[in-house]
């Protein structure tokens, strides 16, 4: 189709359209390694280092051959995220199919929507679940720490406190908010006031982060990190890398990681098991794809 034709420009011509195997996407942790760095993390929690942790690992595939535009092209148009990219520098390919805003910018004010608190998609009882709603509030919480560093005083507001909303296979948990952008804060100064997102650190932010590179086994490279714009009037609008595929095309790996959060109310099978149903969808239709 003509969406496909445009995204194409940006393709790889000596790869196949798309996969030509089965894609075995594996978690470089096993289930016995995941649970044991949990409990781990869960105990700084306990001593008092953190109060909540994203904590993320890798699922790799070796060996893939695949045109990452026309996969981007018919997972986006299967997917209902908002903020799908696809995104290439050089011989790296991002296919996000995000559903989570990391901050936009409006006239003066800035919205930032920090997703926090999952569930599958026929649970219908995310919204009550009081560890998935303390996970979703200290992240606001954060957040709101986050945009009064840019905020006229004030003005920084929750507009929406742990909405639901369905995405793929999953139930997700956002709130939403606001403030008056500062006479002299640039879009700029804006986004890095609050960069990283704390729903993919933790809080507090700086020990969180010190934490996940203790403990995480890969490199988060541009996954957990935002891809967006800027508009000639000075509006922005970025997302948060996650529910993504990155593929190397030099290498053929492909990279898809997950992560939750964990606090200490966590239940480290059940964490473990959220991992796996955020990459699941992905899984799925990667494989549709495969001649």
């Amino acid at each position: 189709n003509g969406q496909e034709e445009v995204f194409r420009q940006f393709g790889d011509e000596n790869l196949v359209p798309v996969a030509t195997k089965y894609i075995d996407l594996q978690p470089t942790l096993s289930k016995e390694e995941y649970i044991e760095k949990v409990n781990e993390i869960k105990s700084h929690i306990q001593f008092g280092d953190v109060y909540e942790l994203n904590f993320c690992m890798d699922h790799i595939a070796e060996n893939v051959r695949m045109d990452p535009v026309h996969v981007f092209s018919s997972l986006s148009s299967e997917n209902e995220s908002p903020f799908c990219v696809y995104y290439k520098q050089n011989h790296l390919h991002v296919i996000s199919l995000s559903p989570e805003r990391f901050m936009a910018r409006r006239g003066n004010r800035l919205y930032s929507q920090p997703m926090k608190g999952t569930s599958k998609r026929e649970d219908l009882g995310l919204r009550n679940d009081p560890k998935e709603r303390a996970e979703n509030i200290m992240i606001t919480d954060l957040v709101r720490n986050d945009l009064s560093k840019s905020a006229k005083q004030g003005s920084v507001r929750v507009d929406e406190l742990c909405g639901v909303y369905p995405f793929g296979l999953v139930n997700q948990m956002i709130s939403t908010v606001s403030c008056e952008l500062a006479e002299g804060v640039t879009s700029e100064q804006a986004i890095l006031n609050a960069f990283p997102m704390g729903s993919m650190t933790g809080a507090p932010k700086v020990r969180a982060m010190e934490l996940i590179d203790q403990f995480e086994d890969f490199s988060r490279g541009i996954y957990s990190g935002a891809i967006g714009y800027f508009a000639p009037n000075g509006d922005f609008d970025f997302n948060v890398v996650i529910r993504s595929l990155i593929y190397d095309s030099n290498s053929k790996k492909l990279s898809c990681p997950t992560g939750s959060a964990i606090t200490i109310q966590s239940d480290p099978e059940k964490e473990y098991d959220e991992c796996m149903l955020k990459a699941q969808w992905i899984k799925d239709k990667l494989n549709e794809l495969c001649s």
